[in-house]
């Protein structure tokens, strides 16, 4: 039967009742990854063992894992796959650090800041080649196909990002392409793995990708809200760090462009700079611009986009579960 077939359920799971439908598999997830983690070098350990100790959501490892129970599939390579996932999201948080020259990350010190740029580039590259190793120990071709891809698109968007550090002519377009090189291709990874484990055809293959897709963009325009409406004690880093690294997100692109011309000025001038101290301006001219609204509104579209992708699934608890993390993607508070 074709899985897009049946009538869909309109229910979703709370994060809570999501994360105990995992949690058997979540932790056969996490036990590969300290399992696939060791080395024979020590510092590879500590700091491998540092980043993924922090905890986290583990949602990427997650979506796989929902995706491919929504279709019927459980066990070992989707448990595989999952720890493919996070390696890779983890390589990229090693990295990304290191660019911005962050020094705080899910409330600690980040691992440059500990052990310094070098260690922590040669241990996110580490990290890159051993969910290589897994990936080819499944021999499967279109599964280290669509994560050779990924891995590329992500560096690709790394570099996409430095092209916009401290410009102010960034617009929502050229941050959505940003993004999506950036945060949701791995999201649609893992959805559309999950779906391939499974046995899914071509066209619930799709739209899982296309779910992923829009769960990452809501996820990340959030997280760009919360860099100026939340607070470093809930969001688990700087508050302004976005600002600091020059980097334009949502609110303040739409702040930007629906100032007046001496706001405006000013505002192009703050994101030149990276002026972190100008953060409570920064934060009074989106507000009086409406730029968390819209930019929520943006990551509500996103979020119900994700929904409908799902509504030619026969319903099931997973389905549920996926349907709910569109919603907390949008609601959470960090």
């Amino acid at each position: 039967m074709d899985a897009r077939s049946a009538a869909p359920g309109p229910h979703a799971l709370d994060l809570p009742a999501i994360q105990a439908l995992a949690r058997e598999d979540m932790a056969a997830v996490d036990a590969l990854i300290r399992r696939r983690l060791a080395s024979e070098v020590v510092l590879i350990n500590q700091i491998a063992e540092y980043i993924v100790g922090a905890g986290g959501k583990r949602l990427r490892p997650m979506l796989l894992i929902l995706a491919a129970g929504a279709l019927g599939h459980r066990g070992a390579e989707a448990h595989q796959l999952a720890a493919v996932v996070e390696f890779i999201h983890t390589a990229t948080l090693l990295h990304d650090d290191v660019v911005d020259e962050s020094d705080l990350r899910r409330g600690r010190r980040t691992a440059n800041a500990v052990w310094g740029n070098a260690a922590s580039v040669l241990v996110g590259d580490f990290l890159y080649s051993r969910s290589f190793q897994l990936m080819v120990e499944l021999d499967r071709m279109e599964v280290m196909r669509i994560l050779a891809d990924t891995t590329n698109a992500i560096a690709e968007g790394e570099v996409l990002q430095l092209l916009h550090v401290r410009n102010p002519d960034t617009d929502e377009a050229a941050y959505l392409r940003v993004i999506e090189r950036k945060t949701a291709v791995l999201f649609a990874a893992a959805t559309r793995l999950g779906a391939l484990l499974a046995g899914a055809d071509a066209a619930t293959c799709e739209a899982m990708h296309r779910y992923g897709l829009h769960l990452g963009y809501a996820f990340q325009i959030a997280d760009d809200v919360l860099d100026y409406a939340s607070d470093a004690a809930t969001l688990g880093k700087n508050l302004g760090d976005d600002l600091a690294e020059g980097k334009a997100t949502l609110p303040l692109i739409h702040a930007i462009g629906h100032s007046d011309d001496a706001v405006r000025a000013r505002l192009r001038a703050i994101v030149e700079e990276g002026d972190v101290d100008a953060l409570p301006e920064v934060i009074a001219a989106i507000r009086a611009t409406g730029g968390l609204d819209y930019s929520r509104r943006r990551a509500e579209d996103y979020a119900r986009a994700a929904e409908r992708e799902l509504e030619g699934l026969a319903d099931n608890a997973h389905v549920a579960a996926l349907r709910g993390l569109a919603r907390y993607a949008v609601d959470r508070d960090h």
